[in-house]
């Protein structure tokens, strides 16, 4: 009975031992990770804000950047925005790997940042930040077992470019994101592109003014009063379609001008026809100039699109000027015509005899040979001038827009 006795209580015992192992790998497996379990045994060693330096070198950081969109360039603002996903990736051998640690890389919580260390880059040319948080906070932190750490953020963007309107409307502006180091300089910490894949720009990015035809990846580096700062950029060289402006500016304005040149087929005398048209087709370019220029800022200097409108309202004042000298050369010979003579008085009885010699004198004069015919009056002179000078201007002014035209446009005709 005692050996009986013990057999069982042995049994129970290893039982309860087996039981409160399973337990503990079952407590084990369930307990949640937490920010101290990373840290070095000695909490105390770990500062934050101190890079981890390896050797001596400077730290690492490993840009990506995935460029979901780009859209409201305002060139009157000279800026733009952009939807990106923007990662970094750093290297911190001071911290520990999580115990149970199986995958590749361990999904940690974002706000554990606060107490590690991480890269303090800012978007040097932003003019402001917005952090996307739905339907959740859309940014993540990932571990791997080489203690590399990646923080993936997605993030909307409104970034100044410093645009040059020089040849506009057939300009190329490079506008830039830039990434730079707020706190460390070049000894502590530096920035490089990813090796693998630094830059993905989605290829369905369509712009309505403008086409995004190159991108690339840079290093923008400035040396300061306080020491030299890391920085990368990515650049993005936006072409202008020409189409929108070719059918909103050019061709209407070129009719304008052709408009103006009706006037050369009126005739002189209709000078509220022809000051009309002028007067009219002035202010017209005059109002199609200014809708050119609302959506760019007020420079200073010269734009291409500036040049061909004032070449075109130069046309038009030259034909408002034209009609003014048609109107001096038929003017100088206006003066008032000669009043006719008077009647002679009705012949009387004492002059009949009189009368009836001039009777025959007038037949001898009508039998007579005529002289020559008389010359055309200065009236008739003016008015042919002033006609001379119409047709003229009917072949000199078109022949002189095109050869401008044919001009302007081989002269950008690189640019398009």
């Amino acid at each position: 009975m005692e050996e009986i006795h013990g057999s069982g209580m042995f049994s129970a015992t290893f039982s309860s031992v087996l039981l409160l192992l399973l337990f503990g790998r079952a407590a084990n497996a369930q307990k949640s990770l937490e920010f101290f379990d990373l840290l070095p045994e000695d909490p105390k060693l770990y500062d934050k804000m101190r890079p981890p330096k390896k050797d001596g070198q400077p730290t690492a950081v490993y840009f990506h950047v995935t460029v979901m969109g780009l859209d409201s360039i305002d060139e009157n603002s000279m800026t733009y925005a952009a939807d990106i996903f923007f990662a970094q990736t750093w290297k911190d051998n001071r911290l520990r790997l999580p115990e149970n640690m199986t995958s590749e890389y361990r999904l940690l919580e974002v706000d554990w940042l606060k107490n590690m260390w991480r890269p303090d880059s800012f978007f040097k040319n932003a003019k402001s930040v917005t952090f996307q948080t739905m339907t959740i906070p859309n940014h993540y932190l990932w571990l791997y077992k080489d203690k590399s750490i990646l923080y993936m953020v997605k993030l909307t963007l409104k970034l100044s470019c410093a645009m040059n309107f020089l040849i506009y409307p057939h300009d190329t502006q490079e506008c830039k994101l830039q990434m730079e180091s707020l706190s460390h300089t070049t000894d502590e910490m530096i920035f490089q592109w990813d090796p693998d894949v630094p830059l993905v720009v989605d290829e369905n990015i369509e712009l309505p003014q403008l086409q995004l035809v190159k991108n690339y990846t840079a290093d923008c580096t400035q040396v300061y009063s306080t020491g030299n700062f890391t920085c990368l950029e990515v650049v993005f060289v936006l072409k202008r379609r020409l189409g929108y402006y070719l059918f909103h500016t050019y061709v209407p304005t070129c009719l304008i001008v052709i408009m103006s040149w009706v006037s050369f087929w009126i005739k002189p005398e209709a000078a509220p026809a022809r000051v009309t048209l002028g007067v009219t087709s002035l202010l017209t370019l005059s109002t199609q100039h200014a809708k050119s220029q609302a959506s760019l800022p007020p420079v200073s200097y010269l734009k291409a699109v500036d040049a061909f409108m004032s070449v075109c309202t130069v046309f038009v004042f030259m034909a408002l000027m034209e009609y003014c000298l048609v109107n001096i050369v038929l003017g100088d010979s206006d003066a008032p015509a000669a009043k006719p003579a008077p009647p002679p008085p009705p012949p009387s009885s004492s002059t009949a005899d009189s009368a009836k010699l001039d009777k025959i004198f007038d037949i001898a004069a009508k039998k007579s040979p005529a002289g020559p015919p008389p010359g055309p009056t200065p009236a008739q002179k003016a008015r042919i001038r002033a006609l001379n000078i119409d047709r003229f201007s009917r072949f000199f002014f078109p022949f002189l827009f095109t050869v401008l035209n044919v001009t302007y446009w081989i002269m950008f005709a690189e640019y398009i």
